[in-house]
């Protein structure tokens, strides 16, 4: 029997990505979106309510990244489900404070690439947590 090797195993096909792909690809985004918000606050200029508003969103998008790191480490389904959930509700509390800051700040909004990034990983997660949920019986459909 002769050993192919890992790697070999898992790419056999193209368009599936595997678990460990998925988790490292989500760890990486859900990061450098952290990092990309923290830029953004510290560029806001500095009065009263940016600070409050990004003191928030700062809390909620490296919750994002915290919670799906704990997705990765779940010991069970259940807990596995219950960390996707925290990290749709953190997401999506991010682009609410994303649109507070666009909406009190004309002059420097949000870069829309930080938006659409937050939406895309909320769908993503949102997906994931779904499908776990039909999985363990948490959800019908």
């Amino acid at each position: 029997m002769e050993f192919t090797g890992f790697w070999s195993l898992i790419s056999r096909n193209p368009f599936i990505m595997t678990t460990i792909e998925f988790n490292t690809t989500f760890r990486n985004r859900t990061k450098k979106l952290a990092l990309n918000v923290i830029n953004y606050v510290d560029s806001l200029p500095k009065k009263n309510s940016n600070y409050v508003l990004g003191k928030q969103l700062l809390r909620s998008v490296t919750s994002v990244g915290a919670n799906f790191r704990a997705v990765c480490l779940a010991r069970s389904l259940n807990e596995k489900y219950a960390k996707y959930c925290i990290v749709v509700e953190e997401a999506d509390e991010t682009v609410f404070w994303l649109e507070m800051l666009r909406e009190t700040n004309k002059l420097n909004t949000p870069p829309i690439e930080i938006i659409n990034e937050a939406e895309e990983i909320i769908k993503v997660m949102s997906t994931c947590r779904t499908r776990l949920g039909r999985k363990i019986g948490k959800q019908k459909g």
